[in-house]
């Protein structure tokens, strides 16, 4: 008797792990032929009411069987493990023959691409690249540069401060400062950076803009030499027809100071939308290194003499591309970008 229900057992595993579909299966029916409860454990827990020969028979053919259910689980398994294999190539397969897609590439955002063309014609006018720090000391951003501490700039709605002697750079001028108590004439650099004031956003202002700074120091440098640097900068910048306009200006760093315009690129100087009517466009600042200034770096003000200036790149990119609102450089929409692809 029990060697049939033992033989009906192996029939009923044998077709049972033939339909199996999945490892899943497998393991359910190895629960449920050898598991604690399975059938064949049932068989083996109940040989203690046979006699030794009965005992002997039924044991001897029950491992017969447990061998044989393991070994069906082992080649289902196996066979199972190849098939699953098979489909996941198959699906995971690269078809070589199809057309490939093609990337999408990104744009240079206008503002580098500004700093990267404002770089390059200054080094071609041998300017040398320098760098200085965006969390600068109240000293260098406005003693070194001659800004009192009673300078408007310094207050605290206009600056961001972080200590009562460090603050976010207001402008890329303290470079200037540092490079002359770091380097002897003669030397040219200009200094591509980010700056800092506490501007409420709209279409002209921005807490958080770009400069490049400029600063020229040797023997015999003159006013001249800097009109002749920035009329250059202007005509390779705007177009070989540019023409530049000095007007007197004050900063605490230079004497004497200027403010320079170019004719208006869009309509040569006619008026236009761009220039408001003026045939003139306002670029940067600039003007003769003040001697206090030189003096901080232990320059020789009698023998050396230099210029300095400092431009907005946003506005010479919104100048250049024709952009209305400085807010577009900042809010990264992909519309706005892939333009100056």
């Amino acid at each position: 008797m029990i060697l049939d229900e033992l033989e009906a057992i192996r029939k009923d595993a044998e077709e049972s792990f033939e339909k199996a579909g999945s490892t899943e299966n497998v393991e359910e029916l190895r629960i449920k032929y050898l598991g604690k409860k399975g059938a064949l454990t049932k068989i083996l827990r109940s040989m203690g009411k046979l006699s030794p020969e009965e005992r002997k028979n039924v044991g001897q053919r029950a491992n017969e069987i447990r061998n044989g259910i393991e070994k069906f689980i082992d080649e289902k398994t196996t066979e199972l493990k190849k098939h699953q294999a098979a489909m996941k190539f198959r699906a995971e397969a690269l078809d070589v023959t199809a057309p490939g897609r093609i990337p999408k590439l990104g744009a240079e955002h206008p503002v580098t691409k500004t700093i990267d063309e404002m770089t390059r014609i200054f080094m071609n006018m041998g300017f040398s690249l320098t760098e200085g720090p965006e969390v600068e000391t109240v000293f260098m951003n406005f003693d070194a540069l001659n800004a009192g501490p009673n300078h408007p700039s310094r207050d605290m709605t206009d600056t961001f401060y972080i200590t009562d002697k460090t603050l976010l750079r207001t402008q890329t001028s303290p470079v200037q400062a540092r490079t002359l108590l770091t380097k002897k004439p003669p030397l040219k650099i200009i200094s591509p950076g980010r700056v800092y004031r506490c501007d409420t956003p709209d279409a002209t202002h921005s807490p958080v803009f770009h400069q490049v700074e400029g600063l020229a120091v040797g023997e015999g440098i003159t006013m001249a030499d800097l009109k002749g640097t920035l009329s250059e900068f202007a005509r390779q910048m705007f177009g070989p027809d540019t023409k530049t306009k000095f007007r007197p200006h004050h900063f605490p760093f230079t004497e004497p100071s200027a403010e320079v315009d170019v004719s208006c690129f869009k309509c040569g100087g006619e008026g236009c939308r761009v220039c408001k009517g003026s045939g003139w466009i306002e670029i940067l600042g600039c003007g003769m290194v003040h001697p206090n200034v030189l003096k901080v770096g232990g320059i020789d003000t009698e023998k050396y003499t230099g210029f300095a200036f400092g431009i907005g790149v946003e506005r010479i990119a919104m100048l250049k591309y024709e952009i209305d609102d400085i807010r577009l450089f900042y809010e990264n929409d992909e519309r706005f970008l892939k333009q100056f692809r």
